[in-house]
């Protein structure tokens, strides 16, 4: 199976991307990287000020140490560097469903596309160019948590639940089939940035079980009944959390994301 895998590098997901490539570079025929801050989102600062006025100031070192702070490290980033050892085409994924990665798409000629920790919306027109279309991981236990930060969503509820999905790719978020799902325990006080690195490294192996599901035809879709998509946070739920002593970031976070992206 031929897999064009699609990404943003940053904390939550960076160990865990780099350990699939790691172990299917041979089955990997195009990474797509999209940037969190390209200027088509915004850029740094106004996303920045967008999250302010939505969110409240709680959210910021959330943002900041999870995406921004990777981006300081200098050299090549450990996404770059498993591309080039193994020659897999690197593609800069400014639109999505714009002409330059369709033409990617249709260069590389994958079977499926995988969305791991990635931030634009595929169009059904984009996905048909993989005969098989499109899988994503999501770091929450779907239905529940649909939507950008699904880690702080569960830390929100009164006993947080935390699992991770495997699903099809559809144009709602987070709304496809779901075709693989695992509940992870977290230990007590487990931050949201903490949770979200242990779901995508636990997602690794629950990829290789769809995959090879799908490879063998085996694979079973439940769709998933409708819930309410849960979007960047309001004030009154961070507030919340903080009077709750549950943190979105620790000291342990910020080194984890400095070291995400570009090992020591």
């Amino acid at each position: 199976m031929r897999i064009a895998l699609f990404t943003l590098e940053a904390a939550p997901n960076g160990e865990a991307v780099a350990a699939f490539v790691a172990r299917h570079a041979e089955r990997i025929v195009l990474i797509g990287r999209s940037d969190p801050f390209r200027p088509g989102a915004g850029g740094e600062l106004r996303q920045g000020w967008r999250h302010l006025r939505r969110s409240g100031p709680r959210l910021l070192p959330f943002l900041w140490a999870n995406y921004a702070l990777p981006r300081l490290r200098r050299g090549p980033t450990r996404l770059a560097r498993l591309a080039a050892a193994h020659g897999i085409p690197l593609h800069a994924v400014r639109a999505v469903n714009g002409p330059e990665t369709a033409a990617a798409l249709r260069a590389a000629r994958p079977d499926l596309i995988l969305s791991f920790h990635f931030d634009q919306i595929f169009a059904a027109d984009t996905l048909a160019l993989a005969p098989l279309g499109g899988i994503n991981l999501h770091p929450s236990l779907l239905p529940r948590h649909r939507g950008p930060v699904p880690t702080i969503w569960a830390l929100a509820e009164e006993t947080p639940r935390f699992g991770v999905t495997a699903h099809r790719l559809v144009s709602r978020i987070d709304a496809g089939g779901i075709l693989g799902q695992r509940a992870v325990s977290l230990p007590t006080g487990t931050t949201a940035s903490a949770a979200a690195r242990a779901l995508h490294q636990e997602g690794v192996g629950l990829l290789e079980e769809v995959l090879a599901a799908l490879a063998a035809g085996t694979a079973r879709e439940v769709l998933p009944p409708p819930l309410p998509y849960c979007p960047f946070p309001p004030p009154a739920l961070l507030r919340a959390l903080a009077a709750r002593g549950r943190r979105l970031v620790d000291g342990s976070d910020l080194r984890a994301a400095w070291s995400s992206l570009v090992p020591p």
